[in-house]
């Protein structure tokens, strides 16, 4: 691993870019090093200001180009038992270890190198980066980054999102539609519990029928083998209900999730959920007219399935190593949404294995930098004059 590159990393994971925090520091130090080299950078922030997203490019102008893409905030570390500070960085043993090691600031350290370096060379097409907040709450800065760059006049030719992948390529992930299901029903004392209606009760009767659809999704629904499960899946995650054992509840709510194949259309899917609510709650109106079941939509993000035979995907595979392999992953990724957003193919590729991130002691392997090294030289090399 070069010196610059360490130097950089080490920068990055002394940033607390918990999703809860703003990433602002980081995205200044970046647009900093960037400009050093003359590369100016777009900011896209939230609404609050207290976040940003970042995009830069160097090179010609009038041809698509490269991009490199990761996402800047990391999990919690708080609770967790780290026997090494979180959020600096401790070269151990041939690991790195700290917050966002592996997920993924390897990758955006790896990219910003790619980047300087690409400012001194001739290029054929440009060299990109885009840095993004809040990818783990459900995949929601990008989104207004995506807005602007819609609107360029040349989409990217490629984009690379580095998420710890092994250096192996990612061209399909599954999609995810988080929910949160109101149930309600009517308040009475638990002695004559059976004249009302229970909030409890019919969440636990649209819980059945959830897990029906999860039956139904597993033997009607799309089938992929390259995934590890096969099909949409359908998981409760959290129940919230009553205040008092001897008070019939009046309101329980729960969160629910599908990650679903590219094949499995998420609205026809909460579409018949809705239906077998309205089935639940008509046979809850018998005891009372306040009973009820409303779905209300947390977050989407899409799935991604990139054909192996399309250009981009070629180019990469001319100087990958011989034994880097294509796969699906059942985790989501912002790859999803620059696929849909741009129509741009994705490949998702970068250092370290997600069986490290979110735990603590997050770690990533010396060797898998220097992998991650070696790709990103071979291709500034592919794209040099």
């Amino acid at each position: 691993m070069k010196p610059r590159v360490l130097e950089i990393f080490k920068r990055l994971i002394a940033f607390d870019t918990v999703s809860s925090e703003s990433n602002l520091a980081l995205i200044e130090y970046v647009r900093e090093l960037l400009l050093s080299k003359g590369i100016e950078s777009l900011i896209v922030k939230d609404e609050s200001g207290r976040k940003a997203n970042l995009f830069a490019s160097t090179g010609p102008r009038d041809v698509p180009g490269i991009l490199l893409s990761g996402h800047t905030d990391v999990v919690p570390a708080a609770g967790q038992a780290w026997s090494v500070p979180a959020f600096q960085a401790t070269l151990k043993d041939g690991r790195i270890y700290g917050r966002g090691s592996c997920d993924m600031k390897g990758f955006i350290a790896l990219a910003i190198d790619a980047m300087l370096e690409a400012a001194d060379a001739s290029l054929s097409r440009p060299l990109q980066l885009a840095l993004s907040h809040d990818e783990e709450i459900g995949c929601v800065g990008v989104r207004r980054l995506l807005d602007v760059l819609h609107l360029a006049p040349l989409r990217p030719f490629l984009c690379i999102v580095g998420e710890p992948t092994e250096m192996q390529f990612v061209l399909g992930h599954k999609g995810k539609g988080s929910y949160r299901a109101f149930c309600r029903g009517q308040e009475a004392h638990s002695s004559l519990a059976p004249r009302s209606v229970n909030a409890i009760h019919v969440a636990c009767d649209f819980i059945a029928a959830l897990r029906q659809s999860q039956q139904r999704l597993q033997e009607q629904g799309a089938q992929d083998a390259d995934y590890d499960v096969p099909y949409s899946t359908v998981h409760v995650g959290q129940i919230v209900g009553g205040k008092a054992l001897n008070i019939v509840p009046n309101l329980c709510s729960l969160d629910f999730e599908v990650r679903n194949l590219p094949a499995d259309d998420l609205d026809q899917f909460l579409d018949q959920m809705r239906e077998q609510a309205e089935t639940i709650v008509r046979e809850a109106k018998r005891l009372s007219s306040v009973a009820d079941i409303e779905i209300e939509t947390l977050n989407v993000y899409p799935g991604l399935d990139t054909h192996p035979s399309v250009e981009a995907v070629r180019l990469l595979k001319n100087f990958a190593p011989a034994d880097t392999g294509s796969a699906k992953v059942s985790f989501g990724t912002e790859g999803g949404l620059f696929s849909q957003r741009l129509n741009v193919p994705v490949v998702v590729c970068g250092p370290g294995s997600i069986e490290q991130a979110h735990k603590p002691d997050e770690f990533i392997e010396v060797s898998q930098m220097d992998a991650g090294e070696r790709f990103l030289e071979g291709l500034l090399g592919s794209l040099k004059l």
